[in-house]
C-alpha cells in the first residue's frame, strides 16, 4: 500500500479470500451453449491446463464452453449448477465427503459426466467415483494404436471414424457391469474396454481410456468423439436448447499481409469480418454472466479508451489515425465522442462529439471541469464552458511525451485516491520539464497534480507499459508487454533517495503464470508465443455487483493478440502480492475480437472496449525471414499493413445474472450531501468521484459530514471502509 496518510495506515485490511455466490443457469427455454466444467490439475504429467485449450478451441466454434479449474473445491451443488456437464482429466488423490456427495447428486440429476484417462486413477479414497467412473486405472505400456469400435449403433459411436495415435495402453481394474463398452483396445489376443458409457440416476456418463498428451488431445478424431460425448451426455433437453443456436460460420480467404512471426508451416488465413450480432454469438462470458452490447459502430469506431463523468456517461476515445497516421500539429481525424443511454434499455442512443481533429489520443481522465487527454508530445486540458457537450477550451498541459512509437507512448490516465492523476508510459518515454524540474524516462509509472503545479516519477517497470490499476485500499498495478502482464507497485522512487546498493526499481513483477488462454488455434502474435505479449490494462473489480469472490481480488488484463479478457486474482504474499491464473472473463473465437480496455463501471458491470480489428500486432515489420513478407514502417513504428481496419467497433458489459438493479447516480458539486452520501457508495468509480468533486470544489461546509465518516470504522466484507477512506484523503 502506499501510505501517503497515517490515517490509511490503521485503515487498511488484507484481502478476505472468500468463496463465490454463484447464480442459478439461464433460463431453460432459450437456445443456449453447453457449458462444461473442466476439472484439471497443476501437473506436468497430464498437463491438463495445457491440453484442454485444444479441445476447447476445436469446440468452440460448435457451440461448447469449457470453464477450467484444478481445485476439487469447485465441487459443490452451488457451483455446478451452472454446467451441463462436467469432465476430468487429472490425478487428485482423494475427495472429501462434501464433494463426492456433490458430484453423485449432480449427475444423478440429469447432467453428464465425462471423466478422461487419467481420471480412472482420480480419487482413489471413493468406491463411490470408481463406480460413478466404471473402472479403475491398474497399469500401461505405450504405443501408437487405433481403438476399435465395437457398438455401431450409439449415438457417440455411428458413423465415427476410427483414429490412431501415440498414447497409453490402459488396462483397468473394478470394472463396473452396469455399463455398455463402445470401443476397445486390441493387443493380439487381448481386448481392453476402451470407452463406454454408463448412467448414474437420471445423469450420462462417458470415459475414454485416450488423452495421454497433445497428440491425442490435438488429434481431429479424438476432438470429434469428445465432441460427440459431451453432445450425449448433457441429455436431450439441454441439446435440443443447443441444437436451436444460430451460431455463424466464419469465412476464410488466403492475404499475402498476414505476419507468420510464429513461423507456421502454413500461413493463416484472413478471416472476414462479422456482424456484431453474429460475432457476439462467437463470444464466450463465464456461466452466470451475460454479454449485453451498449455501443457499436457506425457509431463507435475503433475505441481505444473510456471514462465516465459524474452523470455516469461514457466517454470514449475513437482513433482511426492509430498507429501511423502521426500528423504535423497533432491535428487529426480522432474524437472524443459522449455516449449516452437516455431510454434506460441498456444501450446508446445518444452520441455527441465531445472534441475532433485529435491525432492519436491514448486515455482520458476528467479534472477541473473538464477531460486531460494523453496525446503525444502534449497532455492537453479540454472543457466545455458553455454546457452544450461540446470542448470549447483546448490548452496544452505537459510537453514532452515521446513521438518514436504510437504504441509506446502515454496511457491509462487515472485520478487517484491521493488527489493527483497517474498514468503510464512505454520506451518511447518523457522529456521535458514540468513545474520547474527536468525529467527523463521511460516505461515507469508516474503521477502528477490536475493543474501539472508538481510531477512524480513513481516507479520504473519492464517494457512498454499498458496497464494501471488501483485496489480499493489504493495499491498500484499494472501490465506491461512481453511476459510481463501483472506489477505491484509497492516503494515509490522517492523513498530510494539517499539509498545506495539496491536497485530503483519501486516495482515488481508479480504475475506467477506465463500462459494465456484463447479459445482458438488461430491467434497472431510477434513474440511470447502462447503468453501475454500485448497485456493492456489492469483493472482490478472494485464494486459489489459480482461475486463476493471478485470483491477487490480480481484483475482484468486485456490481450488483444488473442482475442480475449484475462481475469487473475490477486493473493498477499509478504509485503506484495502474486496474481494467480483465473483464466478467461472473456474469449472469442471471431479473429477479430480484440479487447483493449475494460474496466468496471458506474453500473458495477464490466465494460470492454473491443477495438474489432483482424491486425493488432505493431512491429517489429515484417520481413521475408521473420513474418513472412517484405513489410514497410509507418511513422508510428508500425508495419503499414492495409488489412488495418477503421471501421469497426463494439463496447460491451459483462453483467451478473444475479446483479442487484442499478440505480443511476448524478453527482453534482452544487450537491454537497449527495456527494458525501457517495463516499459510502459500494463502487469505488462512484467514490473516487465524489471525492475528486468535493476536492474540487474546495469549500469546507462538509467537514463534519466527514469527521463522521472518518469516525465510523466498520469495515466491509473484504476489509474495506470506502466513506472513512474517502473523507480522510
Amino acid at each position: 500500500m502506499l501510505r501517503f496518510s497515517p490515517f490509511l495506515f490503521l485503515l487498511a485490511a488484507s484481502l478476505l479470500l472468500l468463496p463465490a455466490c454463484q447464480p442459478e443457469q439461464q433460463a431453460d427455454d432459450q437456445p443456449r451453449y453447453i457449458e462444461v466444467l473442466f476439472l484439471g490439475h497443476n501437473s506436468t504429467h497430464h498437463h491438463a491446463a495445457k491440453y484442454m485449450p485444444m479441445l476447447a478451441s476445436a469446440l468452440a466454434p460448435r457451440g461448447i464452453h469449457f470453464t477450467y479449474t484444478a481445485s476439487p473445491e469447485d465441487l459443490n451443488a452451488e457451483n455446478l449448477a451452472l454446467y451441463d456437464a462436467v469432465m476430468i482429466y487429472a490425478n487428485h488423490d482423494s475427495i472429501t465427503p462434501a464433494q463426492e456427495k456433490a458430484l453423485l447428486e449432480y449427475v444423478a440429476a440429469g447432467h453428464g459426466f465425462l471423466p478422461v484417462h487419467c481420471a480412472s486413477y482420480c480419487f482413489r479414497n471413493s468406491e463411490a467415483y470408481i463406480a460413478l467412473v466404471g473402472a479403475q486405472f491398474e497399469t500401461h505400456g505405450a504405443g501408437v494404436f487405433a481403438p476399435q469400435i465395437v457398438r455401431q449403433d450409439h449415438p457417440i459411436t455411428q458413423g465415427l471414424q476410427p483414429y490412431e495415435a501415440w498414447d497409453e495402453t490402459y488396462v483397468h481394474r473394478q470394472h463396473n457391469p452396469d455399463r455398455t463398452v463402445l470401443m476397445e483396445r486390441v493387443e493380439g489376443e487381448e481386448r481392453e474396454p476402451w470407452a463406454w458409457t454408463r448412467t448414474h440416476g437420471k445423469g450420462r456418463v462417458f470415459y475414454t481410456a485416450s488423452g495421454h498428451d497433445e497428440r491425442v488431445w490435438h488429434h481431429p478424431g479424438f476432438q470429434e468423439l469428445m465432441f460427440r460425448a459431451i453432445v450425449w451426455s448433457v441429455g436431450d433437453r439441454v441439446k435440443g436448447l443447443w441444437e436451436q443456436l444460430d451460431l455463424p460460420s466464419l469465412e476464410y480467404t488466403p492475404s499475402e499481409y498476414i505476419a507468420n512471426y510464429e513461423q507456421r508451416p502454413e500461413k493463416l488465413p484472413l478471416q472476414a469480418p462479422l456482424s456484431q450480432q453474429a460475432s457476439q454469438k462467437l463470444i464466450q462470458v463465464p456461466p452466470g454472466f451475460r454479454l449485453e452490447l451498449f455501443a457499436k459502430e457506425p457509431d463507435i469506431i475503433n475505441p481505444i479508451a473510456m471514462a465516465w463523468d459524474e452523470r455516469g456517461r461514457l466517454w470514449v476515445l475513437e482513433t482511426v489515425d492509430y498507429p501511423n497516421e502521426v500528423k504535423e500539429g497533432s491535428v487529426g481525424d480522432d474524437r472524443i465522442k459522449i455516449c449516452e443511454d437516455t431510454d434506460g434499455d441498456g444501450r446508446a442512443d445518444k452520441f455527441t462529439v465531445f472534441a475532433d481533429s485529435l491525432n492519436i489520443p491514448t486515455s482520458l481522465v476528467f479534472a477541473n471541469g473538464g477531460v486531460i487527454i494523453s496525446m503525444a508530445p502534449h497532455f492537453y486540458f479540454l472543457k466545455d464552458t458553455d454546457g452544450d457537450d461540446k470542448a470549447d477550451v483546448k490548452e496544452v498541459l505537459i510537453s514532452g511525451w515521446g513521438l518514436s512509437d504510437t504504441h509506446a507512448g502515454p496511457s491509462n490516465l487515472k485520478y487517484g485516491f491521493d488527489n493527483q492523476i497517474w498514468g503510464t508510459v512505454g520506451y518511447s518515454g518523457f522529456r521535458g520539464r514540468v513545474a520547474g524540474k527536468s525529467y527523463d524516462f521511460g516505461q515507469a509509472f508516474y503521477r502528477f497534480a490536475p493543474d501539472a503545479s508538481s510531477f512524480e516519477l513513481m516507479a520504473r517497470t519492464s517494457n512498454n507499459t499498458w496497464g494501471l490499476g488501483f485496489s480499493e485500499s489504493f495499491d498500484v498495478f499494472g501490465s506491461t508487454a512481453n511476459n510481463a502482464h501483472s506489477w505491484y507497485m509497492g516503494i515509490p522512487l522517492s523513498y530510494f533517495e539517499g539509498v545506495a546498493g539496491i536497485p530503483k526499481l519501486g516495482s515488481k513483477k508479480i504475475a506467477g503464470y506465463y500462459a494465456f488462454h484463447p479459445i482458438t488455434e488461430h491467434y497472431r502474435q510477434v513474440d511470447v508465443f502462447g503468453g501475454f505479449t500485448a497485456a493492456a490494462g489492469h483493472n482490478l473489480y472494485t464494486a459489489r455487483a459480482f461475486p463476493r469472490a471478485y470483491w477487490n481480488r480480481m484483475a482484468f488484463i486485456c490481450e488483444p493478440t488473442g482475442h480475449l479478457l484475462a481475469k487473475g486474482a490477486l493473493e498477499k504474499e509478504g509485503a506484495g502480492f502474486v496474481l494467480r491464473d483465473e483464466w478467461n472473463m472473456l474469449a472469442s473465437v471471431d479473429e477479430w475480437v480484440s479487447p483493449v480496455h475494460a474496466e468496471v463501471g458506474p453500473d458495477g458491470a464490466l465494460w470492454v472496449a473491443d477495438w474489432y480489428n483482424f491486425i493488432i500486432q505493431h512491429n517489429p515489420t515484417p520481413n521475408p525471414i521473420r513474418g513472412g513478407f517484405a513489410g514497410e514502417n509507418g511513422k508510428g513504428n508500425a508495419h503499414i499493413n492495409p488489412l488495418r481496419d477503421r471501421s469497426h467497433g463494439r463496447i460491451y458489459r459483462i453483467v451478473h445474472q444475479q446483479a442487484p438493479a442499478y440505480k443511476p447516480l448524478e453527482l453534482s458539486k452544487d450537491r454537497p450531501g449527495g456527494l458525501v452520501k457517495a463516499l459510502r457508495h459500494d463502487n469505488l468509480f462512484w467514490r473516487l468521484t465524489a471525492q475528486r468533486l468535493l476536492v474540487e470544489r474546495g469549500q469546507q461546509d462538509v467537514l463534519e459530514d466527514l469527521y463522521e465518516l472518518v469516525e465510523n470504522r466498520g469495515m466491509d466484507e473484504v476489509g474495506i471502509n470506502g466513506g472513512a477512506t474517502h473523507a480522510l484523503w
